[in-house]
């Protein structure tokens, strides 16, 4: 039976003094609310990004706020499997147990098709295949935890989306939006399948996806561009949109949150989840088809290089 959250925020976090907390794409946006809370409450944090320098910047800002923050940068490229295994095989020489995992990173709607380094459409290979990846590489640092989450960050774009295996690239045709649609259905999909696999081979991981509802981040500007009709929304009509540390709550509440249930999406809780408070989200008819999610784990293993 679905309850009803309260009107959650980051005091509700429970607060600890370990625990270590890996976040893609946190020097900015969402992902950084997320970096600022957990160490907020005592977690290790590692902040990941393609950028030194943006990492160096975040965590000064972070320090400032909390001056006792434990969190370290440490770069990755999700558009890059080499660059991926590099960072797995570092936290796999360290041997530390991974107790929470935030998929958050994304790209978004670039106006002409890109590739990632391994050839994927770079939207689909940075937001599904580049988390695949990773998660994979760290599952058995994941599984040295007791209770170990994975949050996947989807978008309310999935509802949109459809899982197109005759062209998962959009190599005959590339919509931005479309292909958009389609990672974030699959960073949904890849999440609920992970809950079922983990249940199935008793991994005793935790896995949930979580979306920020329609928040002010600097995607929409550096993936469509200022001047498309979302960057000029951003820019001209902010109140469409709630602040990011909104934005990052439902994230945020399946990280940490006692209540919250593997194999579930949460987002905002109002007009139609594009703003609010955590809430279940709803998941579109399309991400609950098994066969589907079964068919693109397998494919996204071979296309990733990795077994689970």
């Amino acid at each position: 039976m679905e309850t009803k959250i309260k009107n959650w925020t980051t005091v509700d976090i429970p607060k600890r003094d370990k625990g270590l907390a890996i976040i893609t794409g946190s020097t900015e946006g969402v992902g950084f609310e997320d970096a600022l809370a957990l160490s907020s409450a005592g977690w290790n944090v590692i902040m990941m990004g393609r950028n030194a320098g943006k990492g160096s910047q975040s965590i000064a800002k972070i320090r400032e706020i909390n001056p006792k923050a434990k969190v370290i940068f440490e770069k990755i490229d999700l558009a890059d499997l080499s660059s991926i295994k590099n960072f797995a095989s570092r936290m796999t020489s360290r041997g530390q147990a991974i107790d929470l995992l935030i998929n958050n990173a994304g790209v978004m709607t670039p106006p002409k098709r890109l590739e990632t380094k391994d050839g994927f459409e770079l939207q689909f290979g940075t937001n599904h295949i580049g988390h695949f990846a990773l998660t994979a590489q760290l599952l058995p640092l994941l599984r040295k935890s007791t209770n170990a989450r994975v949050v996947t960050v989807s978008s309310i774009a999935n509802r949109e989306g459809i899982i197109n295996f005759n062209d998962l690239q959009s190599e005959s045709s590339y919509a931005p939006g479309k292909a958009y649609s389609q990672s974030k259905l699959a960073n949904l999909m890849f999440a609920m399948e992970l809950q079922r696999q983990s249940d199935k081979y008793g991994w005793g991981i935790v896995s949930m996806a979580s979306h920020p509802g329609v928040s002010r981040t600097n995607l929409l500007i550096t993936g469509a561009g200022r001047w498309s009709v979302a960057g000029m929304a951003r820019t001209f009509l902010p109140f469409l949109f709630q602040p990011q540390a909104q934005g990052a709550l439902p994230t945020l509440y399946a990280a940490t949150s006692p209540e919250a249930k593997g194999g579930f999406y949460y987002g905002p809780n109002k007009m139609s989840e594009t703003r609010g408070f955590p809430t279940i989200a709803k998941i579109p008819s399309q991400a609950d088809d098994r066969n589907v999610a079964a068919k693109l784990w397998v494919i996204s293993q071979k296309l990733a290089k990795v077994e689970f």
